[in-house]
């Protein structure tokens, strides 16, 4: 037996086709990009039952637009359904992240049976998430009422991994926007992706904020969505893999909308399921009872061209329109933000604001509650320098919903779940407020595409406020300075008695050490 007639281990065999695969991927280049004619949003949507059910109260407000505010996981999920299932012209759907779980699957099925009464989809997806999702996404584009755009695609569609090496600076600038529009009459923009975890189905919940908006807004974030839409960066997705076609493109459709349809029926049978049917949202914005704000309000947005242009070139950003906003606080500022991580500039400025005599109040994720605990890393040893200004840190704790629920005497929606801060909500002396996708950290400043709502409306910032401070520390702790200075403390209230922690609650060794290690790595330009 010679060695050259000896079979490589199996390991070793496996290596070597990750490496060839390795070197095919790192040649695959994205394909030329198809002349598309631009194409807009619809503006002949006056006919439609959403018009015609908001002109009058839109007669009383001229000017205004209408909010409201989706606070619980399920009304923000069967509000999106309801947007699915009223749309008689248009849907445009924008997200970050589209999960094929139970409320992604359910929410599809529903955008599906829109396109089949004729109504025009657009779905637009970042391509971070979609490994492994060209052949179902392929069967929904093949429906002549809907087309699948991709945001920023990679240009391997089954090995990705090479391509973090040889194209890391394009596949870095993601898209973070999230909006859903119906006959450009009504949308929802805010924090949530489409997922269990948004929507208080899934044993993480994601506390998170939207607004359902109509009036003179939703045109704005329909001119986003179109930006976007018609970017060099947004590609078909019949452009990067292979349409379905004839009896093929038959048989997957058909295939999908059983897969769909099945998804669905056993997703309503469940405790959450139910729950989401039997919320009141819907039933009360259809009885004209739904509590309603009105205002000015404006769109912050990043243009498309932002990830096609270098990093430090800020003429496409949102984040000189924020400052802005945010530097009109005459008294009081309040930020809430799960991935909190200001640089230097931002520290001098969150700094500068409270000298001036602006009460800054931050909100962000414990270790306990982050799910990405390199964002922790690059903001706990900023924690100091923030309340020796003044500032007032709150932490939200892993257990907030049972606290809460202990505090109420009630189980409600998600009092069994881990409690992790995904809203991205910004106050202005208690009368206007930025709710959208954009967090406080570099990689929204620099990297990613954000939006968001700015509303001038006292009475909604009002009830978002209500109570809050009564229940933070139920939910929270507060980071505070010990009476000597020297160390930092974390207070909280457990079953109604305040306690004090002097190290960092749901931290232990082992944590403290890993964390310090991620301090050290020269990544905070990344988080």
């Amino acid at each position: 037996m010679t060695i050259g007639s000896q079979r490589a281990p199996g390991w070793l065999a496996q290596l070597s086709m990750i490496l060839v695969a390795g070197l095919v991927s790192a040649c695959t280049s994205l394909p030329q990009r198809p002349e598309l004619p631009p194409e807009m949003a619809l503006q002949d949507t006056a006919d439609t039952a959403l018009a015609r059910g908001l002109a009058p109260r839109l007669a009383q407000h001229p000017g205004e637009s209408v909010f409201y505010p989706l606070l619980a996981g399920t009304d923000a999920f069967a509000m999106r359904i309801a947007l699915a299932r009223t749309a008689q012209r248009s849907l445009d759907v924008q997200y970050y992240i589209f999960e094929a779980d139970s409320t992604g699957l359910t929410l599809l099925a529903e955008i599906m049976a829109a396109a089949d009464l004729g109504v025009r989809v657009r779905v637009l997806l970042d391509d971070i998430h979609l490994a492994g999702q060209d052949k179902p996404l392929s069967a929904v584009d093949a429906h002549p009422n809907i087309e699948v755009r991709v945001f920023n695609p990679f240009a391997s569609r089954k090995m990705r991994l090479f391509e973090y090496v040889t194209d890391f600076r394009r596949i870095d600038r993601r898209m973070h926007n999230k909006s859903m529009t119906a006959d450009n009459q009504l949308t929802i923009v805010g924090g949530r992706n489409v997922g269990d975890a948004y929507y208080g189905a899934a044993d993480t919940d994601f506390t998170d904020l939207d607004l359902l908006a109509g009036g003179p807004v939703v045109p704005r974030v329909s001119a986003v969505f179109d930006d976007y839409w018609n970017s060099a960066a947004a590609y078909p997705h019949s452009a990067l893999a292979r349409p379905l076609e004839g009896d093929d493109a038959a048989t997957q459709q058909q295939t999908l909308r059983t897969y769909l349809d099945e998804h669905a029926v056993a997703m309503r049978a469940t405790p959450y399921g139910k729950s989401v049917l039997e919320t009141g949202i819907v039933q009360l914005l259809a009885q004209d009872r739904l509590p309603d704000y009105w205002g000015q309000a404006t769109v912050i947005a990043d243009r498309a061209a932002k990830v096609l242009a270098p990093p430090d070139d800020d003429s496409t950003h949102a984040i000189p329109q924020l400052v802005t906003f945010l530097e009109s606080a005459r008294h009081d500022l309040t930020l809430i933000s799960p991935y909190f991580v200001p640089p230097d500039s931002a520290m001098a400025w969150l700094i500068g604001m409270q000298k001036r005599g602006v009460q800054v109040r931050i909100l962000t994720n414990s270790y306990g509650a982050t799910d990405v605990s390199a964002v922790h890393a690059g903001y706990s040893h900023r924690r100091r320098a923030l309340l020796e200004a003044g500032v007032i840190l709150y932490e939200l704790k892993p257990t907030a919903y049972a606290e809460l629920a202990r505090q109420k005497r009630r189980h409600g929606p998600g009092g069994s779940s881990r409690a992790s801060l995904h809203a991205k909500t910004y106050m202005v002396d208690q009368h206007q407020l930025f709710i959208g996708s954009l967090n406080l950290d570099p990689r929204s400043a620099r990297l990613n595409t954000e939006m968001g709502i700015v509303v001038d409306s006292k009475e909604l910032c009002a009830m978002l406020s209500q109570g809050v401070d009564e229940s933070l520390l139920d939910a929270a702790y507060q980071v505070v300075l010990s009476e000597d200075g020297k160390s930092l403390q974390w207070v909280t209230r457990e079953g109604g008695v305040l306690r004090t922690y002097d190290s960092e609650p749901d931290m232990n060794a082992w944590d403290k050490f890993k964390q310090g290690v991620l301090r050290l790595l020269p990544v905070e330009e990344e988080l």
